[in-house]
This record gives structure tokens, sequence and C-alpha cells, in this order.
């Protein structure tokens, strides 16, 4: 193994938690937001204050062009995807309500849900999919009682890489009236998403990894004829003179001043995804997970974790190796080799204890629309270099 790490080019494989680099259009427009728009959205009738609203709704509806929704003011903007999911999940549950989730959701589902329950509010069925991370839409129909409220599921699993049938389980909840919110960390700019098609009420979702913004951006699609409870209740800039958290949209879900500057760096980002088109960065995140995990196998007493080699999957690659702490490999990538990958439990031990790591953890590599397949190449490498030095 290279005993100087910066003798290498550095290699990110992280894009699962967040996307690195940004596209050049998102730094300039975070850079000329600040610098010529950084007055108060919404808090004012000057012409900085105006062009400073007018970021927030161009990029309401670059978003809603994206996951093809009607209205763009159904879009309200949070801090991240765990905001938008607990604006979601403790804004329409009441007292005796009952939750379908699925066994491979990430702790920002989890937790709120394992919350709502332990203080009686709630209860909640977790639906198995396979080791794979795949699930049958049957599953959830059969989950349903008569008091379930709602279906939390993650549009592909962070661990995985799996993707769920979310138009199958749409179909089976809207002729339930069961309410259905999706996790879209994983797969908002990176996998199709048609909100109406697929009977989406609830969208959450991130916009610092597929959608290429800034941290500290996400948001949280509504539908129209559904109403929450909002998490965070203060000023907005409209109906001042009431004591009462506004009821329109998307004030209402908007308390407190909103980071502009982020937001127009993630419209940047947007618009870079819809130029590229999502059908094509799934396609090249796709082909780099097919050569990633092809190399890997090559390597012996390693286990990929999810879809085997050729099917379906977002690009992330989890997998262990035989004898070996992931930690310590993980350490070993970034001090010998210079690379950045993620090690543990990756916030999800409801995936690992359906894939069978629950015990050991795991190593995640996930590309992103600016990773080549070189870097793919040379990570894989390094690994086959490590196993080598462990056997």
């Amino acid at each position: 193994m290279s005993d100087d790490k910066h003798d290498k080019p550095f290699i990110y494989l992280d894009h699962a938690a967040t996307s690195w680099p940004k596209p050049a259009t998102v730094i300039e427009a975070v850079t000329e937001a600040m610098e010529r728009d950084g007055a108060n959205p919404g808090r004012g009738s000057h012409a900085m204050a105006v062009r400073a609203s007018r970021i927030l709704f161009e990029t309401r509806k670059s978003l809603a062009k994206l996951f093809v929704i009607k209205n763009p003011n159904d879009i309200s903007f949070a801090l991240n995807t765990t905001m938008a999911l607990n604006t979601a999940i403790k804004g329409i549950l009441k007292s005796g309500d009952h939750v379908i989730a699925t066994a491979v959701e990430h702790n920002s589902v989890r937790r709120p849900l394992e919350y709502l329950k332990s203080i009686g509010v709630i209860e909640v069925t977790y639906v198995e999919p396979d080791e794979k991370g795949i699930l049958d839409a049957k599953q959830v129909q059969t989950a349903i009682r008569s008091n379930t409220k709602l279906a939390v599921v993650n549009h592909s699993s962070n661990l995985l890489g799996s993707i769920l049938p979310i138009g199958d389980i749409g179909e089976v909840t809207r002729h339930s009236g069961v309410k259905l919110l999706v996790d879209a960390a994983q797969s908002a700019g990176i996998l199709d998403i048609d909100v109406e098609a697929m009977g989406v009420d609830m969208l959450a979702f991130p916009g610092h990894k597929g959608l290429l913004g800034p941290q500290g951006t996400g948001g949280l699609y509504i539908h129209p004829e559904l109403d929450l409870e909002p998490l965070m209740h203060g000023g907005t800039g409209s109906q001042s003179e009431s004591i009462e958290q506004p009821a329109v949209r998307p004030d209402r879900y908007e308390a407190g001043t909103q980071n502009t500057s982020g937001i127009s760096g993630l419209r940047a980002g947007v618009k870079h995804v819809l130029h590229e088109t999502v059908q094509n960065i799934h396609t090249k995140e796709w082909t780099l997970t097919q050569i990633m995990m092809q190399k890997l196998l090559e390597s012996k007493g390693i286990r990929i974790l999810g879809p085997a080699l050729g099917e379906a999957r977002t690009g992330i690659v989890s997998f262990i190796i035989e004898g070996a702490d992931p930690s310590e490999i993980g350490f070993i990538l970034d001090q010998h080799y210079n690379m950045a990958v993620r090690t543990g439990f990756h916030c999800s031990p409801l995936a690992h204890g359906t894939a069978g790591t629950l015990e050991t953890g795991a190593i995640r590599a996930s590309v992103g629309c600016f990773t080549t397949s070189q870097e793919v190449e040379a990570f894989a490498q390094a690994v086959k270099e490590i196993v080598q030095h462990y056997s």
C-alpha cells in the first residue's frame, strides 16, 4: 500500500452523504445572491427584498418542473430532508393513528416515528424487504389497518441502493385512503419523480445531494388537499397582524428567514440537473456502480450489499470484507489512498438489520454525476490491494 496519500489525487466517493464538487454555477449563484440580493425575502417592498423573494419563487418553479408539481407554492423549503420529514410526520399524525414504514428506513424517519410511538400517540408497522432491500407493494397492502393514516417509504435505500416501487405503492395507498410520504434523500435529481403519477402526497428531499445545491437546503412537497400542523411557528412576512400562523402556502410552513443564498445555489443545481436530465445522470451513475461492483467482485472475501450486478440501483455500493473492520478500511482508504468513503451504520440500523450487517457495519462508496470511470477503477484497485494485505 502507498504510504503517502498526497502522491495520489483526491477521490470523493461519499455522494450519498452530500455531493461534491458542486457545479461552478452553484457557487456563482450563492456568491451573487450574497453580494447582490442579501435582503430578507418577503420582509419588505424595496428592490433588494423583492429580488430575494424572486429567488425563492424561481427555485420553487424549477423544483416543480423537476418533480412534475402543478403549483410551486405547494413546495416549502427546509434545512434538509430530516426537517422536511419531521414536518410531514409530526404535522399529519394524530393520537390513535397507525403508520406503515419499511425496514430500510433512515433514522430521520425511524426516530420521529419511534418518538411518537414511545409517548403513546401512534402505532408503527415495519414491512420487511428482502435482503437486497427489494419490497413488493402487496406487503404494504397487507399491513394496512382500519386506522392506518400514513405510509412512509424511502425511494432508495441509503445503504443498499435498492429502489422501491413508489408508483405501485402509491396506487395501493391511494385506493386505500392512506397518505404516502416519500423520502427522496437518495433519489431527488437521480431518479424520475412525478408526484401525481406516482400517487405521492408528500415528498421530502435534500438540496445538497443529487440536486447539487449547498448544504442547509431542502424541501417538502405537500399535496394541495392536505393540511399539516406546522412544525414551527413565527414570522413569515405575511399576515403579521394575525396571532396565528398564516394558512396561505408556502408561508404556513416557512416560519423565519429563509436561506436565500443557499436556495439560489439550489436553483442553479436544479437547473444543472434539468439540463443534463435525470435519465442521463442515473444511467451514468448506474454504469459506474456496475464497473465498481464487477471490479470489487474480482477480490475474494468481498460481499456486496443490495441488488446484484446488472440489477437496478442508485449510485450506492456498500460492501464488507471478510475479516476486516469497515472503519479500519475507511481509514486506510483515506490516509493511504486519499479516497473518501463512508463506513459504519450510515444512520440506518434498520437497513443494516435487513442486510445482516448490524453487528459489523459496512463500507459505502457512492458515486455522483461528476465521478469518472477512472476514479471508480482506482478505488477498486485500492480495495484489491487492501484485501491482499489482509489475506
